[in-house]
């Protein structure tokens, strides 16, 4: 693969994994946060961290961005499309707004630059390994083009059509794991109140009908007592707010209920708690602790990079 200039904006627990699977390729990296401390995840990082937003665009033409929220891709993008041209790519990674992805595609578009929207899924630990799974939206010839670059990030790459589909995707699935989570909760909770070992209660799932994706790794640090998913209350908060704005003309009943038990989360142990740690309102509730023997304390994906695959 003939080498690119990438420029990678937002180095957080995920971005950060992201830009050091791109480390590893023959690529030429710069990046960007306005947390100057964050470089420091970064493994054999070349290059000076740019300055700002202009410096970044200006020494690349492919860029990324993997942000907290709606309103940190606006004001980035906002900002950068000053500097973008024909011969810049934007690879947007967030989870944000289907309606205001559109509104900012636009506005890159009208720089003669091109879009797609890549909203990961999967986790932090498949995020590091670079076996998360990608929901791509954008045009099927820009999709092409840059597949060998998705393909550094990960394993499972999915063309979803439009802008904007791939966003409603990713929210949907991050509704649905965090209504697994509080399933996987009330279920384990029963186990316990029925005297049947948690480490043979997570196996049983496995091999069922009821397991789900949550369950093989969020269930793990929930019986360790870690908690540790890599994913924070807040962040669960914003992504059904996305959910329910969706929805303005469906009546989710469920839905409402986890804003509910997510917003008593936060209130009761505070919005940069672990969203695993929703059980503990759960596990105080009935006055007991959901654990199990030898289950670790991290998440880790053991698998060796695969090459990534369209599906």
């Amino acid at each position: 693969m003939k080498s690119k200039s990438i420029g990678f904006v937002g180095i957080g627990n995920v971005g950060a994994n992201l830009a050091n699977n791109l480390l590893k390729s023959n690529n030429n990296l710069f990046v960007f946060d306005k947390n100057y401390n964050s470089y420091s995840k970064l493994k054999k990082l070349k290059n000076t961290p740019c300055k700002n937003l202009e410096q970044l665009a200006k020494k690349s033409n492919i860029i990324i961005t993997c942000l907290p929220s709606p309103k940190d891709v606006t004001n980035v993008i906002e900002n950068l499309s000053k500097f973008l041209t024909k011969n810049h790519l934007w690879i947007e990674m967030s989870t944000t707004d289907n309606n205001e992805m559109i509104r900012l595609s636009k506005i890159v578009k009208s720089k003669g630059a091109e879009v797609l929207e890549c909203p990961i899924t999967g986790g932090e630990h498949r995020a590091k390994s670079g076996n998360i799974s990608i929901l791509v939206a954008g045009k099927k010839s820009t999709f092409n083009k840059s597949f060998p670059i998705l393909s550094l990030l990960g394993y499972k790459i999915l063309y979803c059509g439009k802008i904007g589909n791939a966003s409603v995707l990713k929210v949907i699935t991050n509704y649905l794991a965090s209504l697994h989570l509080l399933g996987i909760g009330e279920a384990l909770t029963v186990a316990k109140k029925n005297n049947i070992d948690l480490g043979l209660t997570y196996k049983a799932i496995k091999i069922s009908s009821g397991n789900s994706f949550v369950n093989e790794t969020e269930t793990k640090v929930i019986l360790s007592g870690s908690y540790d998913v890599g994913f924070t209350m807040d962040l669960v908060n914003k992504d059904l707010k996305l959910f329910n704005n969706l929805t303005p003309n469906i009546k989710l009943e469920l839905g409402n209920y986890l804003r509910r038990k997510f917003n008593l989360g936060i209130k009761m142990l505070g919005e940069r708690s672990f969203s695993t740690s929703i059980i503990k309102l759960i596990e105080k509730d009935h006055n007991i602790k959901l654990r199990g023997k030898n289950f670790p304390k991290q998440l880790v994906d053991k698998q060796k990079k695969l090459k990534g695959i369209k599906i």
